[in-house]
């Protein structure tokens, strides 16, 4: 098969991955199921909800750590965990790594894995064999950093922040290739508990011609208190527009703690 994203040749070398566990689906149609997460580090994004916080994987995005994994530790965590069918390939933003990403089609494809992956939408890849699922998350208004906000690490919003930030933040064209040409998709926004959130949300599907029942909106919130907040307000809002909801139960379970 030629490729047009290419291969990754050293399965030894340190790629841009951060973290590789195995976890439960938490977010999404694909809530409940056992999974080994692929987080990738590096991000077209510095989000930041206000009262929400922070990006939770601030780590990959606004202050990138570098990546500690090679495709050989990914083999082995599906061989250590052969009942395990499912990848959730998160960051950051993978689609900024289009090697890696298309080499995990070829491993999903010879394994029968069912690959999820979590992007905003920034790059649309064509990866030798189509993603299963692409959990699509763009990223609104109420994301942008507010200058003068400290960062999790302590550095100043400033305007390259705010600048960079809304480079990549809603680029339509790519979102719409990548929901055409993968298996399938669904649409998991953040909202924040306003209504001129939810309007965005809303004018983005009319948009993109998604439907409500591929629609799955996610609490605002980055620590276990804030979320608890939000799921009442999410609930009830979702009852009421005929959204599908999705929890952030990671958070619930495990507050901040990394590698759930």
């Amino acid at each position: 098969m030629e490729s047009k994203l290419g291969r990754i040749e050293d399965y030894n070398k340190t790629l841009p991955v951060l973290e590789l566990y195995r976890c439960v689906q938490s977010e999404g149609s694909r809530f409940g199921r056992p999974t080994i997460a692929v987080r990738t580090t590096g991000c077209t994004h510095r989000c930041y909800f206000g009262e929400g916080g922070w990006c939770d994987s601030w780590y990959t995005s606004i202050h990138p750590e570098k990546g500690t994994f090679c495709f050989n530790d990914i083999i082995k965590i599906y061989d250590e965990n052969p009942h395990i069918k499912e990848m959730m390939l998160t960051g950051g933003s993978p689609t900024m790594h289009p090697k890696l990403v298309n080499e995990l089609t070829h491993f999903a494809n010879e394994r029968k894995i069912f690959i999820t992956i979590e992007t905003e939408g920034s790059h649309f890849l064509e990866t030798d064999y189509p993603i299963n699922l692409i959990s699509l998350s763009p990223k609104f208004s109420n994301s942008t950093p507010v200058m003068g906000k400290l960062t999790p690490a302590g550095a100043v919003v400033d305007q390259k922040m705010i600048d960079q930030h809304n480079k990549f933040r809603m680029k339509l064209a790519p979102m719409s290739q990548m929901i055409h040409f993968h298996t399938d998709y669904h649409f998991k926004p953040v909202w924040d508990g306003t209504e001129k959130n939810l309007a965005e949300i809303e004018e983005f599907r009319l948009t993109l011609n998604i439907p409500k029942d591929k629609t799955y909106i996610m609490p605002a919130g980055d620590t276990r208190e804030t979320l608890i907040e939000m799921y009442p307000l999410v609930f009830e809002m979702c009852a009421e527009k005929g959204y599908n909801m999705t929890g952030r139960d990671h958070i619930i379970a495990f507050d901040t703690k990394r590698g759930v």
